[in-house]
């Protein structure tokens, strides 16, 4: 009986962990490794966010990987009689597999096999709204799908109707190389015009002189909802993983009366692989073009230390990660008073940021403190107190400092206009010749 369109697809989950592996600590900072159990919670929120319904979950703890299937004999025929049982369609693999790992799973498992990759790209594709974030995607979908295709005919023909086939998974895939490698490149080529097209855009806003706060943080952590309560925006702020997958970007007013460009971006996760970072580089391209980095952290999270080595990690291959960083500890009204301070003075110690700031989206508490914060780190631009004189015909000139810097007194005469202003550096240089 075939499956409605839009129904969820019935699930198993399967993880796989090798023992005896070296835990990496940060020297003097405490890390809590991921529990398998952890894991795989963390794998069925992104088969939740890509519509999947779970039905049971399967782990194995060995020294060493089995390099036909990942996991061992025992474990596929374990696999296979509870799918048979449970009548579940896919199963999702917590681990990354080789081209040969999967077509030998799906082989011995007689069902699509989906591994951490073509999930998270499944997510991807459900959140990608503008055409860069979709184009993006299907970038990322034919580079991971290319060496796959050698014999999975059969497995291919399934492809465009359920988890990690969005997208892509239309433009079937079954065709020759050729023409893969030719949408490959004009997929590029669609976003290398994006890119120039994003630089122009850069190029008009540096003509205001604004300079950009990139919001960074590990997914779900709360940014979205950080993001809309400093800019009074409403973008969508959802429970599930990569909700926000295309760039936003609002005005932010800070309490010295300089006003700063406050972009959002995709959140970040364990073991993105590097051509996923590749494919999303010209939406990370705000990141990198940014003043300076607002990293929301979930403080209430046992994992917190290990989210933000992920995220430092991201930052480096972005070339991003020397710019001036401000660490907002975020879902503090999860914690007692006592854990919040002992986490705040904790993050400090460890010199993570050059200034900690523990806050709650939910509710407000820190909010003023997050502001003046990325007020004093916000580097150049200091602020001074002038008088301006312009003519009744620079009104245009008069009407940029009203919103760009904060006009304390105005007289008007029959010369023009006296206005004494607190103005950023930036903006007093454009008016210099108007300065008494």
């Amino acid at each position: 009986m075939p499956r409605e369109q839009g129904a969820r697809e019935a699930c198993v989950l399967v993880g796989f962990y090798e023992s005896g592996r070296p835990k990496q600590n940060t020297p003097g900072v405490e890390r809590t490794e991921y529990t398998p159990e952890e894991s795989l919670r963390e794998l069925r929120e992104l088969a939740s966010s890509a519509n999947a319904e779970v039905l049971a979950s399967v782990s194995q703890i060995r020294e060493r990987p089995t390099a036909a299937t990942l996991i061992g004999k025992g474990k596929v025929t374990e696999v296979k009689n509870l799918a048979d049982e449970l009548r579940a369609e896919v199963i999702l693999f917590d681990q990354n597999l080789t081209p040969t790992q999967q077509r030998n799973l799906e082989r011995e498992l007689d069902r699509k096999v989906i591994d951490r990759t073509q999930l998270i790209l499944d997510v991807f594709a459900r959140h990608a709204r503008t055409r860069e974030g979709q184009l993006q995607v299907e970038l990322a979908q034919l580079n991971y799908l290319l060496p796959r295709l050698t014999g999975h005919g059969a497995a291919m023909s399934r492809l465009g109707g359920g988890i990690g086939t969005r997208g892509p998974g239309e433009t079937k895939l079954e065709t020759d190389r050729r023409r893969i490698f030719q949408r490959i490149e004009r997929l590029k080529d669609d976003l290398a015009s994006v890119r120039a097209t994003r630089q122009l855009q850069r190029k008009k806003r540096l003509g205001v002189p604004l300079s950009t706060v990139a919001l960074v943080g590990y997914t779900n952590a709360g940014k979205s909802t950080v993001f809309n309560r400093l800019t009074e925006a409403h973008v969508l702020a959802d429970a599930r993983m990569f909700a926000t997958l295309d760039p936003t970007i609002r005005t932010l007013d800070l309490p010295s009366r300089r006003r700063a460009l406050l972009s959002d971006t995709v959140g970040f996760i364990r073991n993105l692989p590097p051509g996923l970072i590749e494919s999303f580089r010209a939406t990370l391209e705000e990141v990198t073009e940014a003043a300076m980095m607002l990293h929301v952290v979930d403080v209430s999270s046992p994992h917190r230390r290990d989210q933000m080595e992920e995220v430092g990690w991201l930052l480096r291959e972005l070339g991003a990660s020397t710019k001036p960083h401000l660490l907002a500890l975020n879902k503090i009204d999860r914690l007692e008073a006592r854990e919040v301070q002992q986490a705040l003075e904790a993050e400090r110690s460890a010199g993570s940021a050059a200034e900690v700031v523990a806050v709650s989206a939910l509710t407000g508490e820190g909010f003023p403190d997050l502001l003046q914060a990325v007020d004093r780190l916000l580097p150049g631009d200091p602020l001074s107190v002038d008088r301006y004189h312009f003519s009744h015909q620079e009104g245009e000139k008069l009407s940029f400092l009203y919103e760009f810097a904060r006009v304390v007194e105005r007289s008007d005469s029959e010369t023009g206009v006296d206005v004494l202003v607190e103005a950023p550096e930036s903006v007093k240089k454009r008016f210099r010749e108007n300065v008494l």
